[in-house]
Protein backbone atom coordinates (compact mmCIF):
# COMPACT_ATOMS: atom_id res chain seq x y z
CA UNK A 1 0.00 0.00 0.00
CA UNK A 2 1.46 3.38 -0.70
CA UNK A 3 -0.27 6.60 -0.18
CA UNK A 4 -1.77 6.02 2.85
CA UNK A 5 -3.61 8.80 4.61
CA UNK A 6 -4.26 8.42 8.08
CA UNK A 7 -6.86 11.55 9.26
CA UNK A 8 -7.16 12.42 12.78
CA UNK A 9 -10.56 13.76 14.14
CA UNK A 10 -12.34 13.46 17.45
CA UNK A 11 -16.12 14.94 19.09
CA UNK A 12 -14.16 16.34 21.84
CA UNK A 13 -12.42 19.04 20.28
CA UNK A 14 -12.19 21.90 23.73
CA UNK A 15 -12.59 25.03 21.49
CA UNK A 16 -15.58 24.15 19.28
CA UNK A 17 -16.79 20.58 20.11
CA UNK A 18 -18.52 18.56 17.52
CA UNK A 19 -16.88 20.60 14.73
CA UNK A 20 -15.86 18.07 12.60
CA UNK A 21 -19.80 16.72 11.95
CA UNK A 22 -21.59 20.38 11.81
CA UNK A 23 -23.11 20.73 8.54
CA UNK A 24 -21.37 22.54 4.84
CA UNK A 25 -23.17 22.70 2.57
CA UNK A 26 -25.58 20.16 3.67
CA UNK A 27 -22.64 17.82 4.26
CA UNK A 28 -20.24 16.95 7.69
CA UNK A 29 -17.58 19.21 7.38
CA UNK A 30 -15.72 15.98 7.19
CA UNK A 31 -17.07 14.19 4.97
CA UNK A 32 -16.30 17.54 2.09
CA UNK A 33 -12.59 16.93 3.62
CA UNK A 34 -12.64 13.30 2.58
CA UNK A 35 -14.06 13.99 -0.65
CA UNK A 36 -11.30 16.25 -0.95
CA UNK A 37 -8.28 14.06 0.08
CA UNK A 38 -9.75 11.24 -2.83
CA UNK A 39 -9.09 14.15 -5.18
CA UNK A 40 -5.25 13.03 -4.99
CA UNK A 41 -3.34 9.87 -5.06
CA UNK A 42 -3.92 9.01 -1.71
CA UNK A 43 -4.66 5.01 -2.26
CA UNK A 44 -6.52 4.54 1.15
CA UNK A 45 -7.62 6.56 4.41
CA UNK A 46 -7.76 5.29 7.79
CA UNK A 47 -9.59 7.27 9.73
CA UNK A 48 -7.75 7.54 13.68
CA UNK A 49 -10.06 8.14 16.19
CA UNK A 50 -10.95 7.43 20.13
CA UNK A 51 -12.85 4.72 21.49
CA UNK A 52 -15.17 6.90 23.77
CA UNK A 53 -18.48 6.88 23.53
CA UNK A 54 -18.88 10.28 22.02
CA UNK A 55 -16.94 9.60 19.06
CA UNK A 56 -19.69 6.88 17.78
CA UNK A 57 -21.29 9.37 15.79
CA UNK A 58 -18.08 10.62 13.52
CA UNK A 59 -17.20 6.64 13.03
CA UNK A 60 -21.16 6.15 11.81
CA UNK A 61 -20.75 8.90 9.86
CA UNK A 62 -17.08 7.85 8.00
CA UNK A 63 -17.84 4.17 7.62
CA UNK A 64 -20.72 5.34 5.73
CA UNK A 65 -18.17 6.83 3.35
CA UNK A 66 -16.67 3.29 3.16
CA UNK A 67 -13.31 4.80 5.28
CA UNK A 68 -11.56 2.47 7.39
CA UNK A 69 -11.94 3.12 11.29
CA UNK A 70 -9.47 2.91 13.98
CA UNK A 71 -9.81 3.40 17.40
CA UNK A 72 -7.40 3.80 19.84
CA UNK A 73 -6.75 5.57 22.77
CA UNK A 74 -8.14 9.33 23.40
CA UNK A 75 -4.90 10.96 24.72
CA UNK A 76 -2.28 9.14 23.21
CA UNK A 77 -2.85 9.80 19.94
CA UNK A 78 0.24 8.32 18.85
CA UNK A 79 -0.65 4.82 19.80
CA UNK A 80 -3.42 4.92 17.17
CA UNK A 81 -0.87 5.71 14.79
CA UNK A 82 1.32 3.04 15.59
CA UNK A 83 -1.32 0.56 15.02
CA UNK A 84 -2.41 1.41 12.37
CA UNK A 85 1.40 1.61 10.88
CA UNK A 86 1.84 -2.02 12.18
CA UNK A 87 -0.63 -3.50 10.84
CA UNK A 88 -0.88 -1.73 7.21
CA UNK A 89 3.04 -1.98 6.89
CA UNK A 90 3.12 1.13 4.12
CA UNK A 91 6.58 2.75 3.61
CA UNK A 92 5.34 5.69 4.47
CA UNK A 93 2.21 7.84 5.58
CA UNK A 94 0.42 11.53 5.22
CA UNK A 95 -1.25 12.47 8.85
CA UNK A 96 -3.75 15.02 8.22
CA UNK A 97 -6.43 16.23 10.78
CA UNK A 98 -10.22 16.78 11.03
CA UNK A 99 -10.29 19.99 11.39
CA UNK A 100 -8.55 21.03 8.07
CA UNK A 101 -11.44 20.69 5.63
CA UNK A 102 -10.29 22.94 2.82
CA UNK A 103 -7.27 20.41 2.55
CA UNK A 104 -5.80 20.73 -0.90
CA UNK A 105 -5.05 17.83 -3.59
CA UNK A 106 -2.67 18.97 -5.55
CA UNK A 107 -0.86 20.14 -2.80
CA UNK A 108 -0.60 16.88 -1.20
CA UNK A 109 0.57 15.26 -4.54
CA UNK A 110 2.62 17.94 -5.14
CA UNK A 111 4.33 16.95 -1.49
CA UNK A 112 4.14 13.59 -2.03
CA UNK A 113 5.96 13.53 -5.28
CA UNK A 114 8.48 15.56 -3.11
CA UNK A 115 9.02 13.18 -0.79
CA UNK A 116 8.92 10.17 -2.77
CA UNK A 117 12.46 12.00 -4.65
CA UNK A 118 14.45 12.30 -1.28
CA UNK A 119 15.35 10.55 1.45
CA UNK A 120 13.39 11.94 3.93
CA UNK A 121 11.88 9.95 7.07
CA UNK A 122 9.53 13.05 7.75
CA UNK A 123 8.51 15.90 5.13
CA UNK A 124 5.99 19.31 6.04
CA UNK A 125 4.82 22.17 5.09
CA UNK A 126 4.69 23.64 8.91
CA UNK A 127 8.44 23.48 9.69
CA UNK A 128 8.13 26.45 9.29
CA UNK A 129 4.65 27.52 8.27
CA UNK A 130 4.31 29.49 4.65
CA UNK A 131 0.69 27.81 3.53
CA UNK A 132 -2.55 29.05 5.21
CA UNK A 133 -3.10 27.56 8.95
CA UNK A 134 -5.11 25.15 7.64
CA UNK A 135 -3.46 23.34 4.53
CA UNK A 136 -0.93 21.29 7.00
CA UNK A 137 0.75 18.53 5.80
CA UNK A 138 2.95 15.92 7.24
CA UNK A 139 4.44 12.71 5.12
CA UNK A 140 6.29 10.04 7.63
CA UNK A 141 8.43 7.48 6.84
CA UNK A 142 6.94 4.46 8.63
CA UNK A 143 10.46 3.40 8.99
CA UNK A 144 11.19 6.21 10.91
CA UNK A 145 8.29 6.63 12.54
CA UNK A 146 8.34 3.27 14.28
CA UNK A 147 12.35 3.59 15.33
CA UNK A 148 10.80 7.00 16.81
CA UNK A 149 8.54 5.14 18.90
CA UNK A 150 10.84 3.18 20.45
CA UNK A 151 12.25 5.92 22.15
CA UNK A 152 11.24 7.43 25.51
CA UNK A 153 8.19 9.62 24.28
CA UNK A 154 7.36 12.57 26.47
CA UNK A 155 3.14 12.45 27.53
CA UNK A 156 3.19 15.56 24.78
CA UNK A 157 4.92 13.60 22.20
CA UNK A 158 2.17 11.18 22.62
CA UNK A 159 -0.51 13.56 22.53
CA UNK A 160 1.41 15.49 19.37
CA UNK A 161 2.24 12.33 17.44
CA UNK A 162 5.00 14.00 15.40
CA UNK A 163 6.49 16.73 17.54
CA UNK A 164 9.12 14.50 19.25
CA UNK A 165 10.76 13.76 15.48
CA UNK A 166 11.34 17.12 14.55
CA UNK A 167 12.60 17.81 18.35
CA UNK A 168 15.46 15.35 17.10
CA UNK A 169 16.86 16.77 14.05
CA UNK A 170 19.70 14.69 14.95
CA UNK A 171 18.18 11.19 14.41
CA UNK A 172 15.67 12.04 11.41
CA UNK A 173 16.21 13.45 8.14
CA UNK A 174 13.15 16.28 8.15
CA UNK A 175 12.45 18.57 5.74
CA UNK A 176 9.76 21.66 4.91
CA UNK A 177 7.79 22.39 1.94
CA UNK A 178 7.66 25.72 1.05
CA UNK A 179 4.92 28.24 -0.63
CA UNK A 180 6.46 30.30 -3.21
CA UNK A 181 4.45 33.23 -1.68
CA UNK A 182 4.37 33.52 2.22
CA UNK A 183 0.39 33.30 3.11
CA UNK A 184 1.00 32.03 6.83
CA UNK A 185 -0.65 35.01 8.43
CA UNK A 186 -4.25 33.65 7.18
CA UNK A 187 -6.09 30.88 9.14
CA UNK A 188 -8.36 28.56 6.89
CA UNK A 189 -8.44 25.90 9.83
CA UNK A 190 -11.14 25.31 11.89
CA UNK A 191 -10.99 25.86 15.85
CA UNK A 192 -13.32 28.60 16.66
CA UNK A 193 -16.71 29.73 15.61
CA UNK A 194 -15.53 32.43 13.22
CA UNK A 195 -13.22 29.70 11.35
CA UNK A 196 -16.16 27.93 10.47
CA UNK A 197 -18.16 30.39 9.17
CA UNK A 198 -15.22 31.43 6.94
CA UNK A 199 -15.09 28.00 5.73
CA UNK A 200 -18.28 27.75 5.43
CA UNK A 201 -18.33 30.79 3.14
CA UNK A 202 -15.58 29.60 0.93
CA UNK A 203 -18.16 26.01 0.49
CA UNK A 204 -20.84 28.25 0.14
CA UNK A 205 -19.25 30.34 -2.28
CA UNK A 206 -18.15 27.07 -4.72
CA UNK A 207 -21.16 25.72 -4.17
CA UNK A 208 -21.44 22.79 -6.92
CA UNK A 209 -17.49 23.49 -7.63
CA UNK A 210 -16.29 21.89 -3.77
CA UNK A 211 -13.90 19.86 -5.27
CA UNK A 212 -12.43 21.70 -7.54
CA UNK A 213 -11.31 25.15 -5.46
CA UNK A 214 -7.49 25.44 -5.49
CA UNK A 215 -6.05 27.91 -3.48
CA UNK A 216 -5.94 30.60 -5.78
CA UNK A 217 -9.77 30.53 -6.08
CA UNK A 218 -9.86 31.10 -2.59
CA UNK A 219 -7.20 34.03 -2.67
CA UNK A 220 -8.91 35.75 -5.75
CA UNK A 221 -12.33 35.64 -3.94
CA UNK A 222 -10.81 37.34 -1.14
CA UNK A 223 -8.95 39.33 -2.68
CA UNK A 224 -11.80 40.70 -4.68
CA UNK A 225 -14.20 41.03 -1.10
CA UNK A 226 -16.32 38.21 -2.71
CA UNK A 227 -15.47 36.16 0.30
CA UNK A 228 -14.28 37.75 4.12
CA UNK A 229 -11.62 36.80 6.44
CA UNK A 230 -12.98 35.59 9.50
CA UNK A 231 -11.82 37.71 12.75
CA UNK A 232 -8.96 35.17 14.08
CA UNK A 233 -7.39 35.64 10.98
CA UNK A 234 -6.75 39.33 11.47
CA UNK A 235 -6.13 38.30 15.06
CA UNK A 236 -3.44 35.66 13.81
CA UNK A 237 -2.05 38.07 11.12
CA UNK A 238 -1.15 40.58 13.80
CA UNK A 239 0.45 38.08 16.22
CA UNK A 240 2.19 36.66 12.98
CA UNK A 241 3.80 40.66 12.58
CA UNK A 242 4.39 41.30 15.78
CA UNK A 243 6.97 38.34 16.33
CA UNK A 244 8.34 40.12 13.07
CA UNK A 245 7.87 37.25 10.49
CA UNK A 246 7.65 38.66 6.96
CA UNK A 247 4.52 38.63 5.23
CA UNK A 248 4.17 39.73 1.12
Amino acid sequence: MRNLVILQARMSSSRLPGKVLRAINGKPMIEWQIRRIRQSSAEQIILATSSEREDDPLCKVVGALEIDVFRGSLNDVHSRFESIIENSNPPYFIRLTGDCPLVMPELLDQMINHFESHNYDYLSNTQPPTYPDGLDIEIISSKAFLEYSKLELSAEDREHVTLGITKRPDLFNCSNYFSKKDLSSMRWTVDYEEDYNFVSDVYGFFQGQEMEFTIDDILDAINSGKIRESLKTHLFRNITLAKGIKIE
